[in-house]
């Protein structure tokens, strides 16, 4: 509950004061939680030794143990050790309860503090003859099992997002910084600049976001991206701060430094999901105080209802103190909290960072997912579709020889035929004499022969012919096609295309079997993108939409299909459709995408994690519920046990064992907030 956590961290604000007052610097305000863990932890202990003795000198207590161990001034002494346990153990509650009235939200702090005040009021008065017995061992026992409570709450809290708080530890504080001359100096990573040069040796951490500019190595980000093999990484690939470096020596040129870096991203995305407001955590913080108000009326009705009865103060005292305690709305409080708190961890897990959460926590209802195409349903990178080889010549061959020549240019069709080499393991040979014929190929030697790849525009100028039915067809599908010639003969033709991620194509056949329609929604030509929405199975697709047309769509599914839609795309030409979706997901953090317009991030542009999202957003819901349902439906039957409707039947229940019932729920509510899974 909003309200208790903040008198929570108050009161550890409070506590720190004191801790750095007493010579204890260092405690920073990171700390606080750990603060908090530890105060509640100390006072419930030193409570609990107090607690002993009280209970020696109760009288309640000795008569039901059938002793008689009272004394001359016995009183005076079990007044003073209770009110050291009232004062101290329940100061975070009397604080909490001063601040909830302050704001005029009252609610837990607020009913636990009445409780255990009454209490001590009414014995503090039998002490002094103006009251009847005392019940000063049942006040004892309350603060200590609320201190518990709150201690196992917040040991929760603190468990269910410790995988976030982690993270800041990722990044090493020292970094390699290259000197002009090539040897190294030891540097603080906040000290390093834009621009400069850092050596990461084999087996160490990333001190920093940079672009590699020297040496090869597999890196292992399965820490921040979720990403579970170590990711090969060369010149000019980019590497993540915090990740760790395989078998090789990588040179960085710094990118990203501070507040900029992709890990520092990760952490203000997870504090902003964490502060964010649930809807489900507004409804809990409006039961609590409804049943602040209903415990109160249903305390002075049992008060009034029992004294009328002819049963005597304390008795009717003691019915309605109980009838406060087991109203406290502990676990009401905790219930959306800490599911929020868990779901939150897992989707960063799995690499989903949740920015805004009334939108996440909507995403169950979603019944549309629109995908913008490039980046997101295909690599964004071309690659080889299709190889056909004229007559003496194999694909290999054809791929031999092309890649010879294209390995010398960073053109995207040149890099799509080299890595169709390299993936295929097929040999390159070495090229002489390269020139690019502007606008039309390139050219070389290669084994002592004259090879071009070449363009159609090429082929008409020279009037070379070619098989046009297999031209034709790969251009319907928006291919781009290329020709190989060897001595001025054509040996083959290699069709290329942006490829298609193949997590893509599980992820429209998951969302099928969620009754979820999958559309894409691209700038790309019709054809291009027909081609993609056959392969992903896809029945509606909008084609060459200009970037601010896509929110137009977007509209238009909403309104004219009826759809509650989540839009995916890269963030910077689809930013107003993700702003204008039910759910904005962009794909990729830690590049220049647009994040603020998105509700939530993928960080391994993976498609099925959309999937993942709608999931874990239902799966999210139904703990709310459970535990909504569990600690409302809990109060709502306790309350007339409390009150004494089984006293007729011999049936009564302390207030210690009010104290006892309502902590056990809030536990309850704990472990099955942290048994949610996707």
């Amino acid at each position: 509950m909003k309200n208790h956590h903040n008198h929570i961290n108050q009161h550890a604000n409070h506590s720190d004061a004191q801790h750095s007052e007493g010579g204890q610097s260092g405690h920073g305000h990171d700390n606080h939680h750990a603060h908090m863990v530890k105060d509640f932890k100390k006072r419930f202990y030193v409570s609990l030794v107090v607690t002993i003795p009280i209970l020696i000198l109760s009288p309640m207590i000795q008569h039901f143990l059938n002793v008689d161990w009272r004394f001359t001034g016995d009183l005076y002494i079990l007044f003073a050790l209770s009110t050291f346990v009232f004062f101290y153990g329940g100061l975070p509650f009397l604080k909490g309860a001063k601040d909830e009235l302050k704001d005029r939200t009252p609610a837990m702090m607020t009913l636990i503090s009445l409780a255990i005040t009454v209490a001590y009021v009414y014995s503090t008065a039998s002490v002094f003859g103006l009251a009847e017995d005392n019940f000063f061992w049942e006040l004892a026992t309350l603060v200590d099992i609320m201190l518990l409570g709150h201690w196992i709450e917040m040991r929760s809290i603190m468990g269910a997002s410790k995988a976030l708080e982690e993270l800041a530890k990722l990044m090493p504080s020292e970094a390699h910084l290259l000197n002009e001359d090539g040897s190294t100096t030891e540097v603080e990573v906040s000290e390093l600049q834009h621009g400069q040069r850092v050596l990461v040796k084999p087996g160490e951490k990333v001190p920093v976001d940079g672009r590699i500019v020297e040496g090869k190595s597999s890196v292992d980000e399965s820490m921040l991206t979720g990403e579970s093999l170590p990711v090969e990484k060369s010149v000019d690939e980019e590497a993540i701060g915090g990740s760790i470096n395989g078998e090789g020596s990588l040179v960085l040129s710094v990118t990203k430094t501070g507040e900029d870096t992709y890990l520092s991203q990760v952490i203000t995305l997870v504090k902003e999901a964490q502060e964010s407001k649930s809807r489900a955590q507004d409804l809990a913080n409006r039961a609590a105080k409804w049943l602040f108000y209903g415990a109160l009326a249903a305390g002075l009705v049992t008060f009034i209802v029992w004294l009328s009865l002819g049963y005597p103060v304390s008795f009717s005292m003691e019915r309605m103190v109980t009838v406060l305690i087991i109203a406290c709305p502990h676990a009401l409080g905790l219930a959306a909290p800490l599911v929020v708190a868990v779901s939150t961890s897992i989707a960063a897990k799995n690499g989903l960072l949740i920015r805004n959460r009334p939108a996440f926590e909507e995403a169950r209802k979603i019944e549309a997912v629109v995908f913008d195409k490039t980046g997101t349903l295909t690599k964004g990178e071309f690659g080889v579709t299709d190889i056909l080889p004229s007559d003496g010549y194999q694909e290999e061959d054809v791929i031999s020889f092309a890649a010879a020549v294209e390995s010398q240019s960073q053109h995207p069709l040149a890099q799509g035929i080299a890595r169709k080499a390299e993936q295929s393991d097929i040999k390159v040979p070495k090229v002489h004499d390269f020139q690019s014929i502007t606008g039309k190929g390139l050219q070389g030697t290669v084994n002592d022969k004259h090879v071009l790849v070449v363009s159609p525009g090429y082929m008409k100028e020279a009037a070379l012919s070619y098989p046009e039915d297999s031209f034709s067809e790969w251009s319907a599908e928006g291919k781009t096609v290329v020709f190989l010639l060897i001595n001025d003969q054509l040996s083959g033709m290699i069709a290329l295309a942006d490829i298609v991620r193949e997590t893509a194509v599980e992820a429209v056949s998951e969302l099928k079997k969620l009754n979820v329609k999958s559309i894409m929604l691209t700038g790309d030509h019709t054809q291009v993108a027909q081609y993609v929405g056959k392969q992903l199975g896809l029945g509606e697709i909008f084609a060459e939409v200009l970037p601010h047309e896509k929110s137009e769509k977007i509209v238009h599914i909403q309104e004219k299909e009826g759809l509650r839609t989540a839009m995916t795309g890269d963030g910077v030409n689809d930013a107003p459709a993700l702003a204008k979706a039910d759910l904005g997901i962009a794909v990729g953090a830690g590049t220049d995408v647009a994040i603020e317009t998105a509700d939530v991030v993928l960080v391994k542009s993976n498609p099925l994690d959309v999937v993942t999202i709608i999931k874990l957003s239902a799966a999210t819901y139904r703990k709310m519920k459970q535990n909504l349902w569990w600690a409302a439906g809990y109060n709502i039957a306790a309350i007339p046990l409390a009150a004494g409707i089984l006293y007729p039947f011999g049936i009564v229940m302390s207030p210690a064992v009010g104290a006892i019932l309502m902590s056990l729920s809030t536990v309850i509510v704990a472990i099955n907030a942290r048994l949610l899974k996707i």
